[in-house]
């Protein structure tokens, strides 16, 4: 009787968690499309960066001051200043914001420095560190990103 008592009580326990769980959904077997199926993440619009006048001129003048570093370290003829260099007072700054005295400032001591490496071959390796050093006073102020890029430009 014992025995029965406690078989009973188990088959009630039994019943009782067995009948408390929830059912579970029937999940469906997976495929091999489903498994090879990614989620679609959030697509975003993709935006092409578009560079303003400046930085394309920027670009543009580094690629010339790389050059022009390259003649008067190997002791070449120096060339004629680029006049391209007389857009940076006119052309569209990423930020028009920052087209300010102090831009215009630093701005003119770059030419200023660009053109008497033309004019001083003889001085021109001074010429052109002073000029690569009024790019960084400039970008310590405006935008320091490309700072360690243009001090790459120093004729050691």
């Amino acid at each position: 009787m014992k025995n029965s008592f406690i078989a009973t009580v188990l088959t009630i326990i039994i019943v009782l968690i067995t009948g408390c769980k929830e059912k579970e959904e029937a999940k469906p077997k997976p495929t091999i499309e489903a498994a090879t199926k990614r989620p679609k993440p959030d697509i975003k619009e993709f935006k092409m960066y578009e560079m303003s006048q400046m930085a394309a001129l920027m670009e543009q003048m580094y690629i010339d001051n790389q050059r022009l570093k390259e003649r008067i370290t190997n002791g070449d003829t120096i060339g004629t200043f680029p006049k391209h260099i007389l857009n940076i007072h006119t052309f569209a700054l990423t930020d028009e914001d920052d087209n300010d005295i102090f831009f215009k400032e630093h701005a003119a001591k770059f030419i200023t420095a660009q053109k008497l490496i033309y004019s001083d071959p003889d001085n021109a390796r001074k010429h052109f560190n002073d000029a690569v050093s009024s790019c960084v006073q400039c970008h310590e102020g405006k935008c320091e990103g490309p700072i360690p890029r243009i001090k790459k430009l120093y004729i050691k």
